[in-house]
């Protein structure tokens, strides 16, 4: 397994990590065995990274991984959490909490349900608007002190918050959409983390299914399914879409690959300091994104790619109006 650092501060991670948040529901059913075997395979495979948050499955997805971990050597592990986001028994949306008393209350939630005396890497999901960030982060530091966290990181906050951020105590990574159809980091704060020597961990590289090249028009979805919702899953949205899908299928078929591993290189390609999350929730699909590590593009190869699937053609938003209005990344 390849290997990429997380920041110039950061460990050493596999340059592919496992999103475990599909294993809880948020794509509709899994099955919890396939998804602990899922979880098995990435380790064998070499995949160290595994992402989480407490708030998917409401716990859910902590305490499947946590049983998927047990009796595995824990430093062959890292445990990337968010924590923060405010979900009520219905699965609605809240808000977010990033006081200080809360980020050390979560915190102690999250090593229970992922039985660990420790987190590798924690980040609040999203900025709260309330707190300010160096409070977060200052609370965050508190548990480095102690023991308790390793690494402290962000998630989806632009250029402004990472600077403030990073004043207050190092910052390994963002963790924030990057694919094909979702380039808005390139235009600033890309550049920021590089300056700062912060990692991206790049999350919905295949745009929740949309660009993983077997996606149908007329599939269905249910009420639970985050994707009945997305605009860019809607009506012209994914047609427009898929079009750009079929389009990056001409040029991964003369590649000799498919259109997901095209899609993950592609991310890969863009540097050293950006690691792709693989959100499989099943062996097969995990074996299939593996590909994408021996896949080379040259500039001809990207130039193609480029062509097919330009910035900024995608259609929709990637979340619903509301979400988008709580993304500081997006402001």
């Amino acid at each position: 397994m390849q290997q990429r650092r997380l920041g110039t501060k950061g460990p050493m991670t596999s340059a592919l990590g496992l999103g475990a948040m599909g294993m809880s529901g948020m794509y509709g059913p899994a099955d919890r065995q396939e998804s602990i075997a899922t979880i098995h395979a990435a380790l064998d495979a070499g995949i160290t990274l595994i992402d989480t948050g407490d708030f998917y499955g409401m716990g859910h997805n902590e305490m499947l991984i946590g049983e998927a971990l047990e009796g595995v050597d824990r430093d062959r592990v890292l445990l990337s959490v968010k924590f923060g986001a405010q979900r009520g028994p219905d699965g609605n949306w809240l808000g977010y909490d990033a006081r200080p008393a809360a980020v050390k209350t979560a915190a102690a939630y999250s090593m229970q349900r992922l039985r660990t005396d420790h987190i590798d890497v924690y980040r609040p999901a999203r900025l709260d608007r309330d707190v300010p960030i160096e409070e977060t982060i200052g609370a965050i530091a508190e548990l480095v002190e102690a023991g308790y966290v390793r690494w402290i990181a962000l998630s989806e906050v632009g250029a402004d918050t990472i600077r403030r951020a990073a004043a207050v105590h190092p910052i390994v990574d963002l963790q924030i959409e990057y694919s094909l159809i979702s380039r808005r980091i390139e235009e600033e704060i890309l550049q920021v983390c590089r300056e700062l020597g912060i990692a991206i961990t790049a999350y919905g590289v295949l745009s929740r299914v949309l660009i993983i090249g077997h996606y149908a028009a007329d599939r269905q979805r249910e009420a639970r399914d985050f994707r009945s919702r997305a605009p860019r899953f809607q009506g012209e949205n994914l047609e427009r879409n898929l079009a750009l899908v079929e389009a990056l299928r001409t040029v991964a078929e003369a590649k000799g690959a498919t259109v997901a591993q095209l899609a993950i290189a592609w991310v890969l390609s863009r540097g050293e300091d950006i690691v792709p999350l693989i959100g499989a929730r099943r062996r097969d699909r995990l074996q299939e994104t593996l590909g994408a590590l021996e896949l080379s593009l040259d500039a001809d190869d990207l130039a193609e790619i480029e062509r097919a699937a330009p910035a900024h053609e995608a259609a929709g938003t990637r979340y619903p109006e509301p979400q988008m209005a709580m993304l500081d990344s997006e402001r």
